[in-house]
């Protein structure tokens, strides 16, 4: 009897493929598409709307002879992903509404609804890999990076269970980008040339600035320029060699904190809250040397610090801290505990190149202290640590 299987159909070439790819497989395929999101007054009309998604969709399920339904999740993706996106903004946070959608509502949400149609497994397009190995008489699966080193999408997956990683199958994850629009355009799909979505998680591109704003009012604050040189900045290095004390981690691992003193005024923005650690656009400030980065955004002061330059010394941090109860070992079997530390591979955001680390288990926190200092760190994003190819662990910067 054919395995069943229910492919998350975006409307994209690489969900198209692997749906194609499974029915070549002889597993029993099942197209669905999600709808997520109603509103189109905050996408770009033109950057992938939902409607044109959903009849690409519906056109590959029909040249691939297979059954096809949608499925509307907009509820639960309001709840679960929008309201925690504002709530994040609102207070300063850098939130990453892809990790959490394939948490709440791909793996979770959605895979509810392939089981009450009695499917074996769930697919997407996700460039990524997932084997399975024995551990102390327990099989365990393993999530790995997509063959692809320009597509790999495991960090996007970093917040999965073994559950949830179980019924999972990725079927192009050991393809090259461009082989899966050769094979799309052997098979016919209208959806071979297609330009790949940069939108929120099978929303479609949308405004950032006009999205917060539905309940993110703008609000007129100072933009405070720090220079390089501010004392502030004098955090020497962390010595990974002889074992750092709980509060030498707790103290370098802590975020820069500014005063209003600490630089002078050089602009005015609309609202702390549309801008995160790192950002460049959308400042609106010139006559400087060198381009300004946001430093810091504080929310409660309604203020925005900045320093000139990519290199500037407020961008680079040597570690990081995650808060115990936001550790997520994928790999539970090679949990840490309080007390030890392991050498890991490790980034920051997606695509990423994998950073050298040594992650510190104390009682409140995960630490994580770089070989060389990182440029951006910015809380509620996620932090996930490889050993080699396989993705061991991940956890939200606090």
């Amino acid at each position: 009897m054919k395995k069943r299987v229910v492919v998350g159909l975006s409307g994209g070439v690489d969900s198209s493929v692997a749906a194609y790819l499974l029915k070549e497989q002889g597993y029993e395929v099942i197209g669905m598409f999600m709808k997520n999101w109603h509103d189109t007054s905050v996408t770009i009309s033109d950057e992938c709307p939902w409607i044109d998604d959903s009849n690409d969709a519906m056109l590959v399920a029909q040249k691939l002879d297979i059954p096809f339904q949608t499925i509307d999740l907009s509820k639960q993706y309001k709840k679960r992903i929008v309201d925690y996106m504002f709530a994040e903004y609102k207070a300063g946070r850098t939130p990453n509404p892809d990790v959490l959608c394939n948490r709440e509502i791909k793996f979770d949400v959605f895979l509810k609804a392939a089981k009450q149609l009695n499917a074996d497994y769930v697919a997407t397009g996700h460039y990524c890999r997932k084997d399975e190995i024995e551990v102390k008489g327990e099989k365990v699966y393993r999530l790995l990076s997509g063959t692809d080193p320009n597509k790999d999408q495991s960090y996007f997956l970093c917040q999965l269970n073994q559950e949830q990683l179980a019924m999972a199958l990725f079927p192009i994850g050991d393809i090259l980008k461009p082989e899966v629009r050769k094979i799309a355009a052997k098979a016919g799909l209208i959806t071979a040339d297609k330009r790949d979505s940069q939108g929120l998680c099978f929303i479609g591109k949308v405004k950032l600035p006009d999205f917060l704003q539905q309940q993110l009012k703008p609000k007129k604050g100072d933009i405070i320029e720090i220079d390089s040189d501010n004392s502030l900045f004098s955090v020497n290095k962390i010595n990974i060699n002889n074992p750092p004390s709980e509060a030498e981690l707790l103290s370098k691992s802590q975020k820069y904190t500014y005063q209003k003193s600490d630089g002078k005024i050089v602009g005015e923005h609309n609202g702390a809250h549309y801008f995160t650690i790192g950002q460049r656009k959308g400042l609106d400030v010139g006559g400087t040397p060198l381009p300004l980065f946001v430093l810091e955004n504080d929310t409660h002061k309604n203020i925005i610090f900045v320093g000139q330059g990519a290199e500037h010394t407020g961008l680079l941090r040597p570690s990081l801290r995650v808060k115990t109860d936001d550790v997520h070992w994928l790999r539970s079997d090679l949990r840490l505990k309080s007390g030890e530390q392991k050498h890991y591979s490790v980034r920051i955001r997606y695509r990423q190149k994998l950073q050298k680390a040594v992650l510190f288990q104390r009682d409140e926190y995960l630490f994580i202290v770089f070989d060389n200092p990182q440029t951006g760190i910015a809380s509620g994003q996620f932090v996930a640590w490889y050993q080699k190819d396989e993705l061991i662990g991940s956890g939200v910067i606090d």
